[in-house]
């Protein structure tokens, strides 16, 4: 409930630029990264593979990112076009707005315990899909799993 209000009040303040706050944030990543490939930005950015896709294809069909060869073939690394950077440029400044009024109404100490406290949940929320992943490509869990109480 309370990330979806925070989600709004960047969504609002970021409108002008025609960008959502995922979608920003991906930008940022790929301007910061230079390149980036798929499983980069839902490891760094933490965004399941189904939003990051369906985020990806809108920012690709817009023209503000392009694929890009990648030493290995298999890889679709994503960059930004021009049209990326002046996007992302537009926006920077009304993030920054949105963030203001965030440390405005939190404060500052309460915004830093809530960035601490965040990213120790990031933290596990990437453990945990880590140890999924592994599961799924069926290398060993180092997790042991628990017995099921109920016969099988």
């Amino acid at each position: 409930m309370a990330s979806r209000a925070v989600t709004q009040l960047y969504d609002d303040d970021l409108r002008p630029s025609g960008l959502r706050v995922t979608q920003y944030s991906i930008l940022a990543m790929i301007a910061r990264m230079g390149e980036a490939n798929l499983r980069q930005l839902e490891d760094t950015l933490a965004i399941d593979q189904t939003t990051l896709t369906r985020s990806l294809n809108l920012l690709e069909r817009d023209r503000v990112i392009e694929r890009v060869p990648h030493s290995d073939g298999r890889i679709k690394a994503l960059r930004l076009t021009s049209k990326g950077r002046r996007a992302l440029e537009t926006a920077r400044p009304l993030w920054a707005r949105a963030q203001d009024k965030v440390l405005r109404e939190l404060g500052t100490t309460a915004w830093a315990d809530a960035q601490r406290r965040l990213a120790h949940l990031l933290r596990i929320a990437v453990k945990k899909r880590k140890l999924s992943r592994g599961r799924r490509q069926g290398q060993p869990s180092s997790v042991p799993r628990r017995r099921s109480l109920v016969p099988g």
